[in-house]
């Protein structure tokens, strides 16, 4: 069954589709510089960004299944990227962290990809930069919003 679509939400959600495909390409080519996946980096980042997280809440935030990110988590172990420790209040719960050399990948990482980004946007205005931010933000915070309301 096809649903008509207003041609600017069409646009959009083409355009979207068109930045994540670069994305996950110039993305895979910077990894491909570093030991260190696509997921994995994933991990990093949603490690750095909320803290030490249980598998059960690492799984949420990356939408995995729980055995897909025990394999992950697992490999990430095995290459010296994150730890398991014992939670100090409750010593049967294990929490995840990135250790020293999973930071400095991850710093790594983000250096080069920012770095690209730059380079993307270097000819735009103070004002397109601003506005694009703020956009940005905008729908992440409503995909965000409507991604947790429909779980």
């Amino acid at each position: 069954m096809s649903v008509a679509l207003d041609p600017t939400v069409e646009g959009i959600e083409a355009l979207l589709r068109g930045i994540a495909l670069v994305l996950k390409k110039r993305g895979r080519d910077i990894l491909a510089d570093f030991d260190v996946t696509p997921p994995q980096f994933e991990a990093l980042l949603t490690l750095r960004e909320y803290g030490l997280l249980t598998m059960g809440e690492l799984c949420q935030k990356l939408y995995l299944a729980c055995s897909t990110a025990t394999d992950l988590v697992d490999r990430m172990e095995r290459n010296g990227l994150i730890q398991r420790e014992r939670d100090t209040l409750d010593r049967r719960v294990i929490r995840l962290k990135a250790t020293p050399e999973g930071e400095r990948v991850m710093d790594q990482v983000l250096e080069a990809r920012l770095k690209y980004l730059a380079v993307v946007i270097e000819d735009m205005s103070p004002e397109q930069l601003r506005h694009l931010a703020e956009s940005l933000q905008a729908l992440r915070q409503r995909m965000s919003t409507e991604a947790e309301t429909s779980s």
